[in-house]
């Protein structure tokens, strides 16, 4: 079984820019729904406590996209994942709020 979390924090929380985007836009209570498009995930907030996380690749030759997989988050678990993994990495880590 694919396990889209782990792939995502190792494609996208590689950089302590990136690290701090994607926290602020899971965390923010000013974005209330919306996506967030990283390197090769999507990050996708449903309300303010609900994800769904999926790659997305766009085939250059007709345009068409595919979302080969997905799984859906709650908010404290993700943020906790994502903290973990960021300190892994070295990364200066932001509080649970």
């Amino acid at each position: 079984m694919i396990n889209v979390i782990e792939r995502f924090l190792e494609a996208e929380i590689s950089s302590q820019e990136l690290y701090e985007d994607i926290h602020y836009f899971i965390t923010s209570f000013h974005i209330r729904n919306g996506e967030f498009e990283a390197n090769e995930f999507i990050i996708k907030k449903m309300d303010s406590v609900n994800f769904i996380i999926f790659p997305e690749y766009v085939y250059p030759t007709d345009g068409h996209r595919e979302i080969p997989y997905c799984s859906s988050v709650y908010k404290d678990d993700l943020i906790s994942k994502i903290n973990e993994h960021a300190k892994t990495k070295g990364f200066t880590v932001k509080k649970l709020k």
